[in-house]
């Protein structure tokens, strides 16, 4: 069975969030329907078409916005001017309860990947009150080990991609947190420099993914690229923004392999969960999305077999799943599904 079938917003806006910042949200599916909020991953991703399809159209009200600075979004993160410092997990939670405001929208469903699973989870520990479930994939808790992980510990499995990764920084800054160091030549007034940087940050990305560095369309894309370097490593070499426990930006790991997401995991308690993990996603290295759902009695650990942070078809079967199954647990009448059926329709989760 393949994804839900391709369909438009019926509504959409840029909503003022402050700090001169306007976030791109659309609604899709039924304008009655269960509420349900998508977070994509990066920090920097933006949405696409493709995540509305992972939903029943007829059962949920589908909510996708662009963080501040990605996609349609304003101001760009690309454009050197754009002030980073207002963007933050911290503001981002606060721009996801203007927008549930804004929308009249009491508690949502929040479906995250990668990055925007982090972003759930927080935001699920700090606003239980308005998460009904959470459906996450390529699951990330944003510790400072996970960061460690996909900056340094990776060049030992590519080792040849690794050192022309560590190749484009200053031999003295190639020690401590790559991350923030590739920050500072991304951030540079130069913008050749920041052109060399998002360029090497970009293909160590899809080197590990593992793919032939520039084989990611989006990464050929000038404007996205430095958009998505920009943003990334702002977060990574952050600590994530989360606060206690994180390092903000001091080191790769500061003694710290738990992080505040999986350290607040009792946070979660009441709320169901559907956790979708490729056996072969890098991040399963530490262990944390097994720790995770063991903190957490409510969720549920769906391991893909041979499948990495894109879990594949498998995975989108689990994901449809798991929205199928809690939009049945929440209406109040039953509901006529509109699942395609057509094996030619493309049946893959979004990158990252």
């Amino acid at each position: 069975m393949g994804l839900y079938p391709v369909i438009e917003p019926y509504d959409h806006g840029m909503l003022d969030v402050g700090d001169g910042n306007r976030v791109h949200w659309e609604t899709c599916g039924n304008p009655h329907g269960k509420p349900a909020l998508v977070l994509h991953g990066g920090p920097g991703s933006g949405t696409g078409p493709n995540l509305r399809r992972y939903f029943d159209p007829a059962a949920y009200r589908i909510v996708l916005l662009d963080q501040r600075g990605a996609g349609r979004s304003l101001p760009r993160a690309s454009a050197h001017d754009t002030d980073m410092s207002v963007n933050t997990t911290a503001h981002l939670m606060a721009d996801l309860e203007r927008l549930r405001a804004h929308l009249g929208i009491e508690r949502w469903l929040v479906w995250g990947v990668s990055w925007g699973s982090a972003l759930g989870l927080r935001y699920a520990q700090t606003h239980p009150g308005v998460v009904s479930e959470l459906v996450l994939t390529g699951v990330a808790t944003g510790s400072n080990a996970e960061v460690a992980l996909l900056t340094r510990g990776l060049g030992k499995i590519f080792p040849e991609a690794h050192e022309r990764f560590l190749a484009e920084l200053p031999p003295k800054e190639r020690e401590g947190n790559l991350a923030a160091a590739y920050n500072r030549l991304l951030e540079s007034p130069d913008p050749a420099v920041r052109d060399r940087a998002a360029r090497a940050w970009t293909d160590w990305e899809t080197a590990i993914i593992p793919a032939p560095p520039g084989s990611v369309a989006r990464y050929r894309d000038p404007e996205f690229r430095r958009g998505f370097a920009r943003t990334v490593t702002h977060y990574w070499g952050n600590g994530h923004f989360l606060g206690e426990g994180e390092g903000e930006g001091e080191g790769e790991g500061d003694g710290d392999d738990e992080g505040v997401v999986l350290r607040d995991a009792h946070r979660l308690k009441g709320i169901p969960g559907t956790l979708v993990q490729g056996s072969l996603d890098f991040g399963n290295l530490l262990g944390i999305v097994w720790r995770l759902h063991h903190a957490w009695p409510e969720s549920e650990l769906i391991v893909v077999d041979e499948a990495g942070h894109d879990a594949g078809a498998v995975g989108d079967e689990a994901l449809l799943a798991a929205t199928d199954k809690y939009a049945r647990a929440g209406a109040a009448t039953p509901r006529a599904s509109s699942r395609l059926t057509d094996p030619s329709v493309p049946a893959r989760p979004p990158s990252p």
